[in-house]
């Protein structure tokens, strides 16, 4: 909540957008003393985000935001639609994954609204609006930073780390001297946010003109967005005149069938930071990597990051870990939002090409797609998204492979428990490290070493699927229904980081040996 600066803090994150407020919740949840930094005075009430996962709805969960918490809607399909062969492609979004729908829209200030709602509950985080960053300084145990209020005060506050939030076009970023590397990917496009039109869609379709591709969907509150890609030698004051929206809204019945909530034109970018971290100095969200819209990536990376880099911060300043796993941030977060990235681009190179031989081969080979099974199971149930899994990092490789397997996301499922109450497994595993059984009862191959070590991570002890043999302090439970989880495989067991990651998995006669392998790595 906002109150006095303090001048000594664990924590300082700069931006308090979405991503940003979600890292100060994780942090705050930890008990790690936050301060949070805003230049504006609240939250920017035009929207902008639209587009979440179930990767989202996942990390929103774990800091206790759930899916009634904000408006939302659920996309039961994206379709993609050719002026040369109609509907060439349609991806199903109607079934759930890790027990959240896979694909919703939403309005970015209501989502806004609920995660200040959740920093004004948080113990430990201190939120200061109309306050900026002015300049920083490092050395080798804190960061010094120098910030200006509206009135024109300066302060200084050390923190031990700092953590840039601030957006695309951060202070932060270029203050450490890691401004976006390379040739940037340049579009410009037309965004037209409307209310209560009179001919509304219940879902996405991508209009696949190579004139003028069009993205098309539906939000809640009885919104519609439209986003029109420029021409060559269209302008900006061009593009948002009145004359020029009831032009390309005509197909809709114009301006006068519905209320404009918004019009702008954005540049949309496809860059990411030469590093994610420079000492004490964290980049997270639009700060670190630019993501094209094309597969509603963008907030969904930022969130990962806050994920990701949220427990490692907390588990170094508490002792628990050394400051050598901050490493693994970088390690991790850039490879994977990097190839995002590309996945966002190729997609709208493939279902948005800009002359009509391209449009020609690629949607009449996507349509062609269509009639073979594999191929059309490949994009129809989102097989063409990149796992959520790193290959270097804060985990011990396996040299063989397992399930589940290390440096992976966890899936999350329905667990049952003997009394038939239901839960999400992610809110069984709680904030910390967990051991997992699958089909076996981490409790049974455990001693004292171990326990000591599971202590230290303030974990969790968690059986899946089994049938206990004796009372055990283990948490036991059946999986509901199918699931990701295979069921035939035999007994392991998994230590699974706070961020869901698989860190580590062993059969389970040598599970007090991984637990001794992860603690090395850790400290």
């Amino acid at each position: 909540m906002e109150a006095g600066i303090p001048m000594r803090v664990e924590a300082l994150i700069v931006g308090c957008g979405p991503v940003g407020a979600t890292l100060a919740v994780m942090l705050g949840r930890r008990g790690v003393s936050t301060l949070v930094i805003d230049k504006a005075e609240d939250i920017f009430l035009a929207p902008r985000a639209i587009a979440f996962d179930f990767d989202a709805l996942r990390i929103l969960q774990s800091i206790g935001v759930g899916e009634g918490d904000f408006d939302q809607v659920r996309i039961p399909f994206v379709r993609m639609i050719s002026p040369l062969f109609g509907e060439f492609a349609k991806v199903n979004t109607s079934i759930d994954c890790d027990t959240h729908p896979v694909q919703i829209t939403f309005y970015q200030p209501d989502l806004e609204r609920t995660l200040r709602r959740k920093l004004s509950e948080t113990k430990d985080v201190t939120l200061a609006l109309q306050t900026e960053l002015c300049t920083l300084s490092q050395t080798s145990d804190s960061v010094l930073a120098s910030l200006k209020r509206a009135d024109g005060e300066t302060i200084e506050v050390r923190a031990s780390y700092l953590i840039g939030a601030d957006g695309a076009s951060s202070t932060v970023r270029s203050l450490i001297g890691q401004d976006f590397q390379g040739k940037s990917f340049v579009e410009d496009w037309l965004i037209i946010d409307a209310k209560n039109p009179s001919s509304p869609i219940d879902h996405v379709e991508f209009l696949c003109d190579p004139k003028r591709p069009i993205p098309h969907m539906v939000a809640p509150g009885g919104r519609q967005r439209w986003e029109f890609m420029l021409a060559p030698g269209e302008s900006r004051q061009q593009m948002e005149s009145d004359a020029e929206i009831d032009r390309l809204l005509a197909p809709w019945g114009g301006m006068a069938a519905m209320e404009i909530e918004r019009k702008a034109v954005y540049r949309f970018h496809a860059r990411t930071a030469g590093s994610f971290r420079t000492g004490r100095v964290f980049l997270i969200g639009d700060a670190a990597h630019i993501t094209p819209p094309f597969v509603g990536q963008g907030l969904v990376s930022g969130l990962r990051d806050a994920s990701n880099l949220s427990w490692k911060l907390a588990y170094v300043l508490t002792g628990k870990a050394g400051g050598h796993i901050l490493d693994s941030y970088d390690t991790e977060r850039r490879p994977h939002s990097r190839a995002m990235i590309n996945v966002a681009r190729f997609m709208g190179k493939l279902i948005m090409p800009r002359n009509r031989l391209a449009a020609l081969i690629n949607h009449g080979t996507m349509k062609l797609i269509r009639n073979i099974p594999r191929l059309r199971g490949l994009l129809e149930e989102q097989g063409i998204r990149p796992a959520n899994g790193y290959r270097r990092g804060c985990f011990l490789r396996s040299r063989r492979y397992v399930w589940p397997k290390p440096g992976y996301m966890l899936p999350q499922v329905w667990l049952i428990d003997n009394n038939g109450h239901e839960y999400r497994s992610d809110d069984i595993l709680g904030d910390g490290f967990s051991l997992v059984g699958f089909h076996t009862d981490p409790n049974e191959h455990v001693n004292l070493e171990g326990r000591q070590i599971l202590q230290s991570l303030d974990a969790t002890i968690v059986s899946m699927d089994i049938a206990s043999k004796s009372a055990s302090s283990a948490f036991q439970f059946k999986i509901k229904g199918k699931s990701a989880f295979p069921q035939k495989r035999k007994p392991t067991v998994a230590l699974v980081r706070p961020d869901r990651i698989v860190m580590a998995v062993c059969r389970p006669n040598k599970t007090t040996s991984m637990l001794k392998l992860a603690q090395r790595q850790m400290t």
